[in-house]
């Protein structure tokens, strides 16, 4: 017993059920209303590309990470030249240059699908240009 729900299957069960998991070839082309995806949840549901959008969702918030990312990364930079070019402290300048690191650093951990982490690490980023800002 391996543990699995199919362990009590024959191994050419298996075999057969494996290779049809994942594909979506059989979604629309049976004649029942089940085939066709009408009916009740069939058992291959889970990798049904219409029943199930995690991967979309995974991709919108790599995305959505990138973009934050990088536009705060261009803000913070473009706010730490402005600010160097003024009268204010060097602190200013620096605490935007490095909340834009942050930021920068959000955005590749974002596109690499850390996107729990990137959240934080744009937050964290936030915070410190927010911090440099109240300097001014």
């Amino acid at each position: 017993m391996s543990g699995r729900a199919d362990s009590d299957l024959s191994p050419d069960t298996r075999a057969d059920d494996a290779d049809d998991v994942g594909h979506g070839d059989d979604v629309g082309h049976g004649d029942d209303a089940e085939g066709a995806g009408h009916g009740e949840r069939g058992e291959h549901d889970e990798y049904d590309e219409y029943g199930d959008d995690t991967p979309h969702r995974a991709r919108r918030a790599r995305w959505a990470a990138v973009g934050a990312g990088a536009v705060l990364t261009l803000a913070g930079a473009a706010a730490a030249l402005l600010r160097l070019t003024g009268s204010v402290p060097a602190l200013v300048p620096a605490a935007y240059a490095c909340g834009a690191g942050a930021c920068a650093l959000a955005a590749v951990l974002g596109s690499r699908g850390r996107t729990r982490r990137a959240l934080w690490l744009l937050i964290a980023g936030l915070m410190v240009m927010a911090l440099g800002d109240q300097f001014d």
